[in-house]
């Protein structure tokens, strides 16, 4: 079900990496008279990325951090959940930090060569301490410091149930229910949580669904 913005009749949706090969778009006007289309969705071929040199207990958890984990994993579902009923996704998005990347969005994961989920964001490699920017306005979710898997995190919520995340961050300088710009400064890139080395971690969700933030955000300049 989508959010649609009652003053200008904008929505928003988003297909995730295993979408079906089309997908049924229904619109209802208020007068009740409604339009269906089909979409097309393109093939893509995902990668193979091989990830080696992470600390062990990130890759395997211990049975003691668990409920850590799923505490975790919850209050991230929840950042993501209700969408703000504004438009800040409307001027599209920028590049959050610049450098070489490493990862790619739906590639098929090898972390110290165990097969694992795929990856839903685009990482960034950077040098430690390098700025991170909000690549869009909107508000902060959550922002924590360290969370098992993810190190330094942030959410924003740009609207009408897009979010983007920021991930194994350095440096967290925003807090939750904090606006932010776009160009704003949120953290720093760094290698906490499961990390092999210092980079961001650049998430786009519509709702529950990932999405690919290069294709948001285009190349990078």
């Amino acid at each position: 079900m989508m959010s649609v913005d009652a003053a200008t009749g904008t929505f928003v949706f988003g297909l995730g990496r295993d979408a079906a090969p089309s997908a049924v778009l229904v619109i209802e006007r208020p007068d009740g008279t409604r339009e269906t289309r089909m979409l097309a969705v393109a093939r893509r071929d995902w990668r193979i990325e091989r990830v080696d040199w992470l600390p062990p207990d990130t890759v395997t958890p211990p049975p003691e951090v668990r409920a850590r984990i799923a505490r975790e994993g919850a209050a991230i579902r929840e950042a993501r959940a209700n969408g703000r009923a504004t438009l800040d996704f409307l001027g599209g998005f920028s590049w959050p930090a610049k450098g070489r990347i490493s990862g790619v969005f739906g590639s098929q994961r090898i972390l110290n060569g165990e097969s694992r989920a795929p990856h839903l964001g685009t990482d960034i490699a950077a040098p430690a301490g390098t700025p991170v920017a909000a690549p869009a306005p909107g508000l902060v979710t959550l922002a924590e410091v360290y969370l098992y898997y993810t190190g330094g995190t942030i959410i924003i919520d740009h609207g009408h149930g897009v979010t983007s995340v920021y991930a194994h961050l350095s440096a967290v300088t925003v807090w939750s229910g904090e606006a932010v710009a776009r160009g704003g400064i949120i953290g720093a890139v760094g290698a906490t949580g499961r990390a092999s080395g210092p980079h961001l971690h650049w998430g786009l969700n519509w709702l529950g669904t990932p999405l690919d933030p290069e294709l948001a955000a285009g190349t990078m300049p």
